[in-house]
């Protein structure tokens, strides 16, 4: 076993179910949605963003680039959901685009974790 593809597994898939986590409830209303988990979901991306800095290949660029696209709309729902909160102004719309973005950035750790199976998969023994 490669203790690196296990970190580096562990980090992709756990970014991927944070930020499930924190996008499954009602689309209108943050009540269903925790902030603590955002923040989390947003560290661990980070550290999987990290952790895919190394990758020289073809595919490691692709991965980097899905982490990427996690991380920024993670940061920006996180500054929306602040913004809003601090005009007072947190409203449905503010909710959903805070929960859009996370469904975004889920898309983007979707892909990222099909690609790092195929990858897996690929690989000679």
């Amino acid at each position: 076993m490669n203790l690196d593809k296990i970190i580096a597994g562990f980090f992709i898939i756990l970014a991927m179910t944070l930020n499930f986590g924190f996008f499954y409830g009602d689309m209108d209303s943050l009540v269903s949605h925790s902030k603590y988990e955002l923040f989390a979901a947003i560290i661990i991306n980070v550290i999987a963003t990290i952790l895919k800095l190394g990758d020289k290949t073809q595919i490691g660029s692709v991965l980097l680039a899905t982490s990427l696209v996690a991380v920024i709309q993670l940061i920006v729902a996180a500054v929306v959901w602040s913004v809003s909160d601090y005009s007072y102004n947190l409203d449905a719309e503010s909710a959903s685009v805070v929960i859009s973005l996370s469904g975004g950035a889920l898309f983007a750790n979707v892909t990222s974790v099909i690609l790092y199976i195929g990858e897996t998969l690929k690989s000679k023994r």
